[in-house]
């Protein structure tokens, strides 16, 4: 490696003050998460622990769908090793959930865009705002940024 170029976290096996630097995370986490059963590192002849690349996307996908919202009932089948049709159950009412929260974020964000795009003192009191708000039909057309028209 060229003195000039970045470690690369999916590399080599890591001892986990390494391996949870890489990912901003004080040690104790990588720790807790093999007590909770989403990570299982191997281990040198000293008992020390050793991560790999393996661990590395097991916390990955941790910190993706912690960062989502997901629960650690869904963090623990997408991550366990019981085949497809365990790995799938949890996680399916969950995609349902977080496609809600999506929508709802989205909603959210354009009633926030309209807000910032109105030249209005008294949002409340603007109809198209307050029909934003209210009607189901004008906020998905905010959510599709089709009614910033003021």
């Amino acid at each position: 490696m060229k003195s000039t170029e970045q470690p690369d976290p999916w590399a080599a096996p890591l001892g986990i003050g390494a391996f949870a630097a890489r990912f901003g995370l004080a040690p104790h986490v990588p720790r807790h998460w093999e007590s909770a059963g989403s990570l299982s590192p191997a281990r040198d002849p000293a008992g020390r622990r050793r991560y790999g690349d393996g661990d590395a996307v097991r916390v990955a996908v941790v910190l993706r769908g912690k960062a989502a919202g997901l629960s650690p009932d869904a963090l623990r089948a997408l991550l366990g090793s019981g085949g497809a049709q365990a790995r799938q159950a949890v996680p399916r009412g969950e995609a349902e959930a977080l496609r809600d929260r999506i929508a709802a974020a989205r909603a959210a964000l354009a009633l926030v865009e309209c807000a910032l795009d109105c030249g209005h003192d008294e949002l409340a009191a603007y109809p198209h705002f307050r029909g934003a708000v209210t009607d189901p039909q004008v906020a998905a057309g905010h959510a599709t940024g089709s009614l910033h028209a003021h």
